[in-house]
């Protein structure tokens, strides 16, 4: 069985890092540490020793843990040798479209680059969920940095070919900004409304708004729906490209 556990890391800038542990095999990861001392805090309260670390990619709110981290416990650390220059401590490197074996699990390395050149994330199958770093969050994704229009709309895609029940564990807890931003754009859309209400019910009693999953950003998460009339309208972009209408979509988030 595999268990996933929340670290909360939201006094970096509203981050989460998780722990992975295979009960079957008896390892444990963690998912994009932002420090070490709250995952050593995090996996001494379970017990549990670190053999590895998956990186999403290499901002410093997902990878100042690593270094630390990997030196006090000899861990694997995972990621895209693609960005191999820009991952502390990579002695792991896997390739997008490659398989990363973890105790009785196996994790597609999937390519999303648009939020930063390298950006991956990683899909078990048998489990249905996936990490996906800053390339998507519940209602909205990551700015782009690095990347162009058309990759973040190709990245945006590519999580969405995923299956409906995909659970996708998300780097940052912006659910609630980014419900109001959805409904700015597509003020009729009466799931992003209860969707918004219960982000904000789960935040007032202090628990998190994730996981998310395929199905629920399909019906939400605007940088999903280009083809909605509504967004279209709003935008008065009704005859855009989706391309064109997720670049507007993002640099007026970038704004909101």
């Amino acid at each position: 069985m595999l268990q996933i556990h929340f670290i909360d890391m939201l006094h970096v800038l509203d981050n989460y890092n998780f722990i992975l542990h295979d009960d079957v095999a008896n390892v444990t990861a963690v998912v994009d540490p932002s420090e070490e001392d709250g995952v050593l805090a995090a996996l001494g309260a379970r017990g549990l020793k670190l053999d590895a670390i998956l990186t999403t990619h290499h901002h410093w709110d997902h990878t100042t843990g690593v270094a630390p981290l990997a030196k006090m416990t000899g861990c694997k650390v995972v990621g895209n040798a693609a960005d191999a220059a820009r991952i502390p401590s990579l002695n792991k490197p896997v390739h997008a479209g490659s398989v990363y074996h973890f105790g009785e699990y196996d994790w597609q390395v999937i390519d999303v680059s648009a939020h930063t050149m390298g950006h991956v994330i990683y899909y078990c199958a048998q489990e249905h969920i996936a990490f996906t770093g800053d390339s998507i969050f519940a209602m909205g994704c990551g700015r782009l940095f690095e990347g162009s229009a058309q990759q973040l709309y190709d990245s945006l895609q590519a999580i969405m070919a995923l299956p409906d029940a995909t659970q996708l564990y998300c780097g940052h807890e912006y659910t609630v900004a980014n419900a109001k931003f959805a409904l700015s754009v597509e003020p009729d859309n009466e799931a992003v409304k209860k969707r918004l209400a219960w982000a904000e019910a789960q935040r007032a009693a202090g628990q998190p708004t994730l996981p998310t999953t395929v199905a629920l950003e399909k019906a939400t998460n605007p940088f999903v729906r280009t083809h909605s009339a509504t967004i279209r309208e709003i935008l008065q972009m009704a005859d855009a490209s989706d391309v064109a209408v997720c670049a507007e979509l993002r640099k007026r988030k970038d704004a909101f």
